[in-house]
């Protein structure tokens, strides 16, 4: 996904939280330094390992999200994203829904 945030202004996620937004926006510009460099292996784990700490991250920001805001969310992302960053986005959703 590009690194702008237009994808916040979107009208569809005006109820959201401005905190919860800023999280994600911060969470997705530090997502992207990630995937810049390396082979896969490298940046799958790299990226595995940033991604399991968003859960102690998002707790220390007392940063929740209910499953319609995520719904939302990964809705929005996908009129501003590629096919291939709809392909990752997938992976990582199936990825927290299966624990």
């Amino acid at each position: 996904m590009e690194t702008n945030n237009e994808w916040m202004n979107d009208p569809e996620l005006q109820k959201i939280d401005p905190s919860k937004l800023d999280f994600l926006n911060k969470m997705f510009m530090q997502s992207t330094t990630i995937n810049n460099g390396g082979n896969q292996a490298e940046t799958q784990k790299k990226m595995m390992a940033f991604l399991l700490s968003l859960n102690k991250l998002s707790k220390d920001n007392n940063i929740s999200f209910h499953p319609e805001e995520v719904e939302l969310i990964f809705s929005v992302l996908k009129k501003y994203s590629t096919p291939d960053d709809i392909a990752k986005m997938q992976k990582i959703s199936s990825f927290f829904r299966s624990r």
